[in-house]
Protein backbone atom coordinates (compact mmCIF):
# COMPACT_ATOMS: atom_id res chain seq x y z
CA UNK A 1 0.00 0.00 0.00
CA UNK A 2 2.65 2.36 0.64
CA UNK A 3 3.95 2.19 -2.58
CA UNK A 4 0.51 3.47 -4.15
CA UNK A 5 0.13 6.43 -1.61
CA UNK A 6 3.04 9.06 -1.26
CA UNK A 7 1.03 11.22 0.77
CA UNK A 8 1.35 11.16 4.81
CA UNK A 9 -1.40 12.43 7.42
CA UNK A 10 -0.59 15.92 8.90
CA UNK A 11 1.19 15.79 11.97
CA UNK A 12 1.82 18.33 15.07
CA UNK A 13 3.17 18.59 17.76
CA UNK A 14 1.38 19.47 21.02
CA UNK A 15 2.35 19.56 24.94
CA UNK A 16 -0.21 17.71 25.60
CA UNK A 17 -3.69 15.72 24.61
CA UNK A 18 -5.64 19.21 26.32
CA UNK A 19 -3.30 20.78 23.50
CA UNK A 20 -4.61 18.96 20.53
CA UNK A 21 -7.05 21.23 18.00
CA UNK A 22 -9.71 19.36 18.11
CA UNK A 23 -12.22 22.33 16.53
CA UNK A 24 -9.65 22.62 13.57
CA UNK A 25 -9.45 18.65 13.27
CA UNK A 26 -13.06 18.24 12.66
CA UNK A 27 -14.03 21.61 11.08
CA UNK A 28 -11.56 21.43 9.28
CA UNK A 29 -11.56 17.69 8.15
CA UNK A 30 -7.89 17.46 8.54
CA UNK A 31 -6.91 14.22 10.29
CA UNK A 32 -3.68 14.98 12.61
CA UNK A 33 -1.13 12.74 13.89
CA UNK A 34 0.75 13.62 17.15
CA UNK A 35 3.94 11.67 17.43
CA UNK A 36 4.67 10.39 20.92
CA UNK A 37 2.72 12.43 22.43
CA UNK A 38 1.36 9.50 25.36
CA UNK A 39 4.81 7.77 25.16
CA UNK A 40 5.13 8.33 28.77
CA UNK A 41 1.93 6.11 29.91
CA UNK A 42 2.58 3.02 31.73
CA UNK A 43 1.57 0.67 28.83
CA UNK A 44 3.40 2.14 26.12
CA UNK A 45 6.40 1.87 28.67
CA UNK A 46 5.68 -1.80 28.99
CA UNK A 47 5.16 -2.57 25.36
CA UNK A 48 8.43 -0.60 24.41
CA UNK A 49 9.92 -3.08 27.36
CA UNK A 50 8.63 -6.36 25.44
CA UNK A 51 5.75 -8.17 24.15
CA UNK A 52 5.64 -10.23 27.67
CA UNK A 53 5.77 -6.93 29.56
CA UNK A 54 3.09 -5.94 27.75
CA UNK A 55 0.77 -8.67 28.52
CA UNK A 56 1.50 -8.96 31.80
CA UNK A 57 0.94 -5.90 32.41
CA UNK A 58 -2.82 -5.99 30.41
CA UNK A 59 -3.02 -9.49 32.78
CA UNK A 60 -2.64 -7.37 35.78
CA UNK A 61 -6.02 -5.53 35.11
CA UNK A 62 -8.05 -8.13 34.05
CA UNK A 63 -11.36 -8.02 35.62
CA UNK A 64 -12.06 -11.47 34.57
CA UNK A 65 -14.95 -10.54 32.27
CA UNK A 66 -15.16 -12.88 29.07
CA UNK A 67 -14.18 -10.88 25.93
CA UNK A 68 -14.91 -11.01 22.25
CA UNK A 69 -11.81 -12.19 20.37
CA UNK A 70 -11.73 -13.31 16.49
CA UNK A 71 -9.27 -15.56 14.75
CA UNK A 72 -8.55 -17.02 11.40
CA UNK A 73 -6.27 -19.22 9.78
CA UNK A 74 -2.81 -17.69 8.00
CA UNK A 75 -4.16 -18.18 4.39
CA UNK A 76 -6.31 -14.94 5.12
CA UNK A 77 -3.34 -13.04 5.92
CA UNK A 78 -4.64 -11.32 8.58
CA UNK A 79 -7.60 -9.76 6.67
CA UNK A 80 -10.65 -10.15 8.62
CA UNK A 81 -13.23 -10.34 5.22
CA UNK A 82 -15.88 -12.23 3.89
CA UNK A 83 -15.56 -15.28 2.62
CA UNK A 84 -15.97 -15.81 -1.47
CA UNK A 85 -19.83 -15.84 -1.19
CA UNK A 86 -20.16 -12.43 0.79
CA UNK A 87 -22.80 -13.79 2.38
CA UNK A 88 -20.44 -15.19 5.37
CA UNK A 89 -17.10 -13.86 7.21
CA UNK A 90 -13.70 -15.41 6.75
CA UNK A 91 -13.15 -15.98 10.65
CA UNK A 92 -15.10 -17.39 13.64
CA UNK A 93 -15.68 -15.12 16.87
CA UNK A 94 -16.05 -16.47 20.31
CA UNK A 95 -16.41 -14.70 23.51
CA UNK A 96 -14.15 -16.00 26.26
CA UNK A 97 -11.94 -14.84 28.85
CA UNK A 98 -9.21 -12.53 27.96
CA UNK A 99 -6.40 -15.18 29.11
CA UNK A 100 -7.69 -17.18 26.31
CA UNK A 101 -6.62 -15.15 23.64
CA UNK A 102 -3.86 -13.73 25.28
CA UNK A 103 -2.51 -17.55 25.78
CA UNK A 104 -3.18 -17.73 22.01
CA UNK A 105 -1.03 -14.92 21.19
CA UNK A 106 1.67 -16.18 23.55
CA UNK A 107 1.98 -19.63 21.27
CA UNK A 108 2.13 -18.25 17.61
CA UNK A 109 4.29 -14.70 18.20
CA UNK A 110 7.40 -16.56 16.84
CA UNK A 111 5.23 -18.18 13.69
CA UNK A 112 6.18 -16.61 10.59
CA UNK A 113 2.84 -18.09 9.16
CA UNK A 114 1.02 -17.45 12.58
CA UNK A 115 -3.32 -17.63 12.22
CA UNK A 116 -4.63 -14.14 12.75
CA UNK A 117 -5.84 -13.14 16.67
CA UNK A 118 -7.53 -9.85 17.85
CA UNK A 119 -9.39 -9.10 20.71
CA UNK A 120 -11.58 -6.09 19.14
CA UNK A 121 -12.83 -3.14 20.98
CA UNK A 122 -13.82 -4.42 24.17
CA UNK A 123 -14.62 -1.75 26.62
CA UNK A 124 -12.21 0.08 28.94
CA UNK A 125 -14.73 0.98 31.59
CA UNK A 126 -16.13 -2.52 31.72
CA UNK A 127 -13.13 -4.26 31.07
CA UNK A 128 -10.09 -2.45 32.38
CA UNK A 129 -10.99 0.91 34.54
CA UNK A 130 -8.04 0.50 36.45
CA UNK A 131 -6.16 -0.14 33.55
CA UNK A 132 -7.57 2.91 31.73
CA UNK A 133 -7.29 4.88 35.01
CA UNK A 134 -3.07 4.56 34.69
CA UNK A 135 -3.43 5.37 31.01
CA UNK A 136 -5.37 8.56 30.81
CA UNK A 137 -5.90 11.31 28.09
CA UNK A 138 -7.32 13.70 30.33
CA UNK A 139 -10.15 15.06 28.54
CA UNK A 140 -13.50 16.00 29.32
CA UNK A 141 -16.41 17.54 28.80
CA UNK A 142 -15.03 20.33 26.08
CA UNK A 143 -13.84 18.08 24.02
CA UNK A 144 -16.68 15.22 24.27
CA UNK A 145 -19.53 17.36 24.95
CA UNK A 146 -22.41 15.84 27.43
CA UNK A 147 -21.61 12.45 26.61
CA UNK A 148 -18.36 10.48 27.77
CA UNK A 149 -16.55 8.81 25.14
CA UNK A 150 -16.72 5.18 23.93
CA UNK A 151 -13.36 3.71 25.40
CA UNK A 152 -12.33 0.57 23.87
CA UNK A 153 -8.77 -1.44 23.70
CA UNK A 154 -7.63 -3.71 20.73
CA UNK A 155 -5.23 -6.62 21.07
CA UNK A 156 -3.92 -9.05 18.78
CA UNK A 157 -1.40 -10.06 16.18
CA UNK A 158 -0.56 -9.14 12.45
CA UNK A 159 -4.40 -8.25 11.17
CA UNK A 160 -5.91 -5.86 8.72
CA UNK A 161 -9.36 -4.31 9.51
CA UNK A 162 -10.41 -3.67 6.08
CA UNK A 163 -11.47 -0.34 5.23
CA UNK A 164 -14.60 1.29 6.65
CA UNK A 165 -16.39 3.96 8.92
CA UNK A 166 -16.89 5.25 12.41
CA UNK A 167 -20.27 7.27 12.93
CA UNK A 168 -17.79 9.04 15.55
CA UNK A 169 -14.75 10.93 15.70
CA UNK A 170 -12.23 9.01 16.63
CA UNK A 171 -8.49 9.15 19.22
CA UNK A 172 -6.71 6.67 18.41
CA UNK A 173 -3.68 5.50 20.33
CA UNK A 174 -0.83 3.47 19.48
CA UNK A 175 -0.02 1.52 23.01
CA UNK A 176 1.98 -1.28 21.90
CA UNK A 177 3.66 -2.31 18.28
CA UNK A 178 2.66 -0.28 15.43
CA UNK A 179 -0.05 0.33 13.54
CA UNK A 180 -0.51 1.75 10.02
CA UNK A 181 -3.77 3.89 8.95
CA UNK A 182 -4.95 4.71 5.73
CA UNK A 183 -7.30 7.07 5.64
CA UNK A 184 -10.20 8.35 3.01
CA UNK A 185 -12.41 11.20 2.92
CA UNK A 186 -15.82 10.29 3.14
CA UNK A 187 -16.84 11.80 0.17
CA UNK A 188 -14.71 9.06 -1.62
CA UNK A 189 -17.41 6.38 -0.59
CA UNK A 190 -18.25 5.19 -4.12
CA UNK A 191 -14.79 5.24 -5.11
CA UNK A 192 -14.44 2.78 -2.34
CA UNK A 193 -16.73 0.19 -3.21
CA UNK A 194 -18.93 -0.59 -0.15
CA UNK A 195 -19.81 -3.99 0.93
CA UNK A 196 -23.35 -5.43 1.96
CA UNK A 197 -25.04 -3.25 4.47
CA UNK A 198 -25.30 -7.14 6.42
CA UNK A 199 -23.67 -8.47 7.13
CA UNK A 200 -20.44 -6.90 8.03
CA UNK A 201 -17.10 -8.35 9.12
CA UNK A 202 -16.72 -5.63 12.40
CA UNK A 203 -20.13 -3.80 12.55
CA UNK A 204 -19.45 -1.02 9.47
CA UNK A 205 -19.53 -1.45 5.88
CA UNK A 206 -16.18 -2.11 4.54
CA UNK A 207 -14.42 -1.60 1.28
CA UNK A 208 -14.41 -4.38 -0.98
CA UNK A 209 -10.56 -3.60 -2.67
CA UNK A 210 -8.00 -5.49 -1.29
CA UNK A 211 -5.58 -2.46 -0.71
CA UNK A 212 -2.44 -4.83 -1.19
CA UNK A 213 -3.78 -6.48 -4.47
CA UNK A 214 -6.12 -3.97 -5.62
CA UNK A 215 -8.12 -5.11 -9.31
CA UNK A 216 -8.33 -2.04 -11.16
CA UNK A 217 -10.64 -3.87 -13.69
CA UNK A 218 -13.36 -4.09 -10.96
CA UNK A 219 -13.15 -1.16 -9.19
CA UNK A 220 -11.29 1.78 -11.49
CA UNK A 221 -12.60 4.34 -9.25
CA UNK A 222 -10.10 3.35 -6.71
CA UNK A 223 -7.63 4.98 -8.65
CA UNK A 224 -9.52 8.36 -7.81
CA UNK A 225 -9.53 7.44 -4.37
CA UNK A 226 -5.43 6.91 -4.45
CA UNK A 227 -5.82 10.06 -4.87
CA UNK A 228 -7.35 11.73 -1.74
CA UNK A 229 -5.62 8.73 0.49
CA UNK A 230 -3.73 10.03 3.58
CA UNK A 231 -0.99 6.91 5.88
CA UNK A 232 -0.29 8.06 9.28
CA UNK A 233 2.69 5.04 10.51
CA UNK A 234 1.74 4.97 14.08
CA UNK A 235 4.84 3.76 16.79
CA UNK A 236 4.34 3.76 20.19
CA UNK A 237 2.68 6.65 22.12
CA UNK A 238 1.42 8.08 18.69
CA UNK A 239 -2.17 9.69 19.03
CA UNK A 240 -4.31 10.02 15.75
CA UNK A 241 -6.88 12.03 15.60
CA UNK A 242 -9.88 12.08 13.04
CA UNK A 243 -13.43 13.13 12.15
CA UNK A 244 -16.58 10.74 11.97
CA UNK A 245 -17.05 9.28 8.55
CA UNK A 246 -13.49 9.34 7.44
CA UNK A 247 -12.97 5.90 5.71
CA UNK A 248 -9.94 4.02 7.29
CA UNK A 249 -8.42 0.90 6.98
CA UNK A 250 -5.90 -0.57 9.97
CA UNK A 251 -2.89 -2.57 9.69
CA UNK A 252 -1.37 -3.89 13.16
CA UNK A 253 2.22 -4.44 11.87
CA UNK A 254 3.68 -6.38 14.56
CA UNK A 255 3.49 -9.86 16.12
CA UNK A 256 1.98 -8.15 19.54
CA UNK A 257 -0.27 -4.76 18.81
CA UNK A 258 -2.47 -2.75 20.92
CA UNK A 259 -4.22 0.12 19.99
CA UNK A 260 -6.70 2.04 22.47
CA UNK A 261 -9.27 4.71 21.13
CA UNK A 262 -12.25 7.02 21.79
CA UNK A 263 -15.10 7.41 20.20
CA UNK A 264 -17.00 10.52 20.56
CA UNK A 265 -19.71 12.87 18.92
CA UNK A 266 -20.42 15.83 20.12
CA UNK A 267 -24.23 15.71 19.48
CA UNK A 268 -26.96 16.09 21.82
CA UNK A 269 -27.76 13.15 23.96
CA UNK A 270 -31.50 12.85 22.35
CA UNK A 271 -30.31 12.67 18.61
CA UNK A 272 -31.10 9.55 16.40
CA UNK A 273 -28.45 7.43 15.15
CA UNK A 274 -27.81 8.99 11.31
CA UNK A 275 -27.52 5.19 9.84
CA UNK A 276 -31.30 4.56 10.51
CA UNK A 277 -32.11 8.01 7.95
CA UNK A 278 -30.10 5.96 5.80
CA UNK A 279 -31.61 3.04 6.41
CA UNK A 280 -34.84 4.50 6.11
CA UNK A 281 -34.01 6.79 2.87
CA UNK A 282 -32.95 3.10 0.72
CA UNK A 283 -37.00 2.29 1.88
CA UNK A 284 -38.73 5.09 1.02
CA UNK A 285 -36.66 7.57 -1.27
CA UNK A 286 -34.28 5.48 -3.28
CA UNK A 287 -35.84 4.18 -5.63
CA UNK A 288 -38.00 7.03 -6.92
CA UNK A 289 -38.12 8.83 -9.98
CA UNK A 290 -35.42 10.88 -9.90
CA UNK A 291 -37.24 13.76 -10.82
CA UNK A 292 -38.75 13.45 -7.00
CA UNK A 293 -35.80 12.62 -5.69
CA UNK A 294 -34.50 15.90 -6.83
CA UNK A 295 -37.48 17.55 -5.16
CA UNK A 296 -37.10 15.73 -2.04
CA UNK A 297 -33.19 16.67 -1.76
CA UNK A 298 -34.45 19.93 -1.47
CA UNK A 299 -36.67 19.79 1.42
CA UNK A 300 -33.76 18.22 2.96
CA UNK A 301 -31.58 20.87 2.42
CA UNK A 302 -33.80 23.27 3.85
CA UNK A 303 -35.29 21.13 6.78
CA UNK A 304 -31.75 19.21 7.85
CA UNK A 305 -28.85 20.54 6.08
CA UNK A 306 -29.16 23.74 5.86
CA UNK A 307 -29.37 26.03 9.55
CA UNK A 308 -31.01 24.57 11.83
CA UNK A 309 -32.88 27.25 12.74
CA UNK A 310 -34.29 27.96 9.62
CA UNK A 311 -37.36 26.36 9.12
CA UNK A 312 -38.99 27.25 12.26
CA UNK A 313 -37.78 30.76 12.14
CA UNK A 314 -40.44 32.83 10.65
CA UNK A 315 -43.56 30.71 12.82
CA UNK A 316 -44.47 31.59 16.83
CA UNK A 317 -42.23 29.81 19.04
CA UNK A 318 -45.40 28.20 20.53
CA UNK A 319 -46.07 27.13 16.81
CA UNK A 320 -42.55 25.10 15.91
CA UNK A 321 -42.38 22.06 17.58
CA UNK A 322 -39.61 20.04 16.08
CA UNK A 323 -38.83 22.59 13.90
CA UNK A 324 -37.93 24.70 16.93
CA UNK A 325 -34.96 24.01 19.56
CA UNK A 326 -35.24 20.00 19.56
CA UNK A 327 -34.81 18.81 23.02
CA UNK A 328 -35.66 15.75 24.68
CA UNK A 329 -39.11 16.13 24.95
CA UNK A 330 -39.63 16.89 21.56
CA UNK A 331 -37.26 14.36 20.66
CA UNK A 332 -39.55 11.81 22.50
CA UNK A 333 -42.34 12.79 20.56
CA UNK A 334 -41.06 13.25 17.52
CA UNK A 335 -39.72 9.68 17.82
CA UNK A 336 -43.20 8.17 18.69
CA UNK A 337 -44.57 10.31 16.27
CA UNK A 338 -42.50 8.63 13.63
CA UNK A 339 -42.95 5.05 15.26
CA UNK A 340 -46.67 5.49 14.95
CA UNK A 341 -46.18 5.84 11.37
CA UNK A 342 -43.94 3.25 10.51
CA UNK A 343 -46.88 0.97 12.12
CA UNK A 344 -49.19 1.57 10.03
Amino acid sequence: MNALTARRTLEAAVATPADIPFDAILAGQTPMLFKGLVRDWPIVRKGLESSQAARDYIRGHDQGGRVVGYSAGPEIRGRFFYDETCAAVNFKAERAPLETFLSRLEEVEDLNDAPAVYVGSADLDAYFPSLKAENDLGLGPEVYGDQPPMAGIWIGNRTVAAAHWDMSNNIAVCAAGRRRFTLFPPDQVANLYPGPLEPTPGGQVVSMVDFENPDFDAHPGFREALATAQVAEMEPGDVLVYPALWWHQVEALEPFNVLMNYWWNAGPAHADTPMNTLLHGLLSLRDRPDFEKQAWKALFDYYVFGPAERAGAHLPEGARGPLGAMDAMTARRLRALLLDRLNR
